[in-house]
Formats: structure tokens, C-alpha cells, sequence
């Protein structure tokens, strides 16, 4: 079984993939509701907001649009676990995630990891980081 994990912003997706784009790489697909069949169906300040975006990468895909508000960023009790191959590679990511976010564990070694860290994002994600 293959279980894609799919985040609903609140009006900000586009800037958030973008952003994980220029972190994790991989190709980045997104739709606003202007662009599909169903727009006429849509509210106007809705438009320009994401429908539906992906970012797939060789190790999996990332899902995400734009939600009402009601339904976007709560994104409390689940982590999206992230096992870059290297610890630079994790370094790199941490620290761009970090941004503007809040750590919860610092990335260091730990007993189980050559590093293990966890960190909300400026978004409200939840990120663990684990390099074997």
C-alpha cells in the first residue's frame, strides 16, 4: 500500500510548494481553480488559489491545495518523516524548513540515527527528519 500524505493550506499553497520545490527538488505541478473546468463554479476570490498541486519526486509525492479556511492548517498530531540519504542533504533541508518555523528537536545524532530531528515549518507542517 503507498500512502501519499495530502496538506490543505489556507490560501498559501502555492507559496509552500514552491518553497518545499526549492527544498526537497523533484517537479512541481499545480492547478489553480481559474484553470479547470469547474471554475464558473468557484467564488471569484477563490480563482487564483490552488486546486491541486503535486510534487513528485523518485522516493514519492507530496499533495496539497488550497482549503477553506475552516479546514486549513491543523496540522497537529501528524509529522511528514522526511530520510534524506545524507546528512548534509539533511542539514540543508532542516535549516531551510527551520526558517521561519519553530524546532522541536534540534538535528543531531541520537543512538538510532546518524542524525534525528523534528521542526514545524512557517506553515504549521510538522517535519521528522531521519538519516539511517
Amino acid at each position: 500500500m503507498k500512502i501519499t500524505p495530502y496538506l490543505n493550506f489556507a490560501g498559501d499553497c502555492r507559496e509552500a510548494m514552491t518553497f518545499y520545490h526549492s527544498v526537497f527538488g523533484g517537479e512541481l505541478e499545480m492547478t489553480a481553480h481559474k484553470d479547470t473546468p469547474s471554475a464558473e463554479h468557484v467564488p471569484a476570490e477563490m480563482q487564483n488559489q490552488i486546486m491541486h498541486a503535486a510534487l513528485t519526486s523518485s522516493d514519492g509525492t507530496l499533495f496539497a491545495s488550497d482549503a477553506p479556511m475552516a479546514q486549513a492548517n491543523s496540522f497537529s498530531g501528524v509529522y511528514l518523516s522526511v530520510h534524506p540519504k545524507t546528512v548534509e542533504e539533511a542539514d540543508r533541508m532542516f535549516a531551510a524548513l527551520k526558517d521561519g518555523g519553530e524546532v522541536e528537536m534540534e538535528l543531531e545524532e541520537t543512538f538510532w540515527a546518524k542524525r534525528f530531528g523534528m521542526l514545524h515549518d512557517r506553515w504549521g507542517v510538522k517535519w521528522m527528519f531521519n538519516v539511517d
